[in-house]
């Protein structure tokens, strides 16, 4: 639901700022959202929820494969509430609000649906959200993969591909990204499977040479 836009003027800047956050929508991104948002969005924070760990559990039969062969993309699991996510959040405009969120519903067709979660970051902003929005695909939704063996994940991955480009380069992305944004982070998995799937992608370089 939309927030309602206030009659109200106000003079402090402070109070300016929360009117401002009061009257976007924030997006959370963790997977192809940190580096492929097509949406307007007016302002982006980095930073992190708590209490999930993200893995590469999701099937794509879209974006990273096909329904014949879908890849392997991120999707959040519950965990403990020390447990860190790092990501983008996104301030879409009131003015844009339906079209954006159509937009992610479409792109997150296959298996995700929207949460509100808690949103922290190191950035000391007036403007920062303290709630945001987050696709997730649970283990009840039809393209749920399931847990699998580092290996395993990046056998798929490897030779899958989908109309957003190939799976391998989705896990590539994603994991220069958070070493950008959260540099001081050890995401175990995704950094993991990264080493996994380059050491795949060596020896099929080796043996074309």
């Amino acid at each position: 639901m939309k927030p309602d836009k206030s009659e109200n003027s106000h003079i402090n800047n402070n109070e300016l700022s929360n009117e401002l956050k009061n009257h976007m929508f924030w997006i959370f991104g963790y997977g192809s959202l940190i580096w492929k948002t097509n949406f307007p969005f007016i302002k982006k924070y980095p930073g992190y929820i708590k209490g999930y760990t993200r893995r590469f559990y999701q099937f794509s039969p879209d974006h990273r494969g096909t329904n014949d062969l879908p890849g392997r993309v991120v999707t959040l699991l519950p965990s403990t509430n020390e447990s860190r996510v790092w990501g983008i959040a996104y301030a879409i405009e009131n003015r844009d609000i339906d079209n954006v969120c159509a937009g992610l519903d479409l792109r997150e067709r296959a298996g995700y649906t929207k949460k509100v979660v808690q949103f922290h970051t190191k950035t000391n902003e007036n403007q920062i959200p303290s709630e945001v929005t987050v696709y997730i695909a649970d283990e009840n939704n039809e393209w749920f993969a399931g847990e699998a063996s580092i290996q395993q994940i990046a056998s798929r991955i490897a030779i899958c591909s989908g109309t957003s480009g190939s799976n391998p380069e989705y896990v590539h992305k994603l994991a220069a990204e958070m070493r950008r944004i959260a540099p001081e982070e050890d995401d175990k998995h995704l950094f993991e499977l990264e080493i996994a799937l380059k050491s795949i992608e060596n020896s099929k370089e080796k043996q074309i040479l």
